[in-house]
């Protein structure tokens, strides 16, 4: 007889799915100095400095500017930090995460 094994194969593969992603929205104010909020994107969320820059501009001009997509643990920790190292500094910058569509 043949060492040939014929048996089917009964391991179902696990198939883990992607996190779910999380918007940090940049929200404008009139208070918080354009300077600050470029430093702030280019320190927390390693934006260049054009990057940074385009970003601030949009939310000053439209009210609010995506700034980037992540899980979301990882918005919310970069939104806390940048919403926190400008009320240290008495600016009432805010950031805000809401799940990507």
């Amino acid at each position: 007889m043949s060492d040939i094994n014929l048996k089917p194969r009964l391991k179902a593969k696990i198939k883990t799915d992607r996190p779910k992603l999380y918007r940090v929205v940049l929200l404008n104010d009139d208070f918080t100095p354009r300077d600050f909020v470029v430093s702030v994107l280019k320190l927390e969320f390693r934006l260049d400095s054009s990057q940074a820059e385009m970003v601030m501009v949009t939310a000053h001009q439209k009210g609010a500017c995506m700034v980037s997509v992540y899980p979301r643990d990882v918005a919310e920790t970069k939104a806390d930090r940048a919403i926190n190292s400008a009320r240290r500094l008495g600016f009432p910058l805010h950031f805000t995460v809401e799940p990507e569509a």
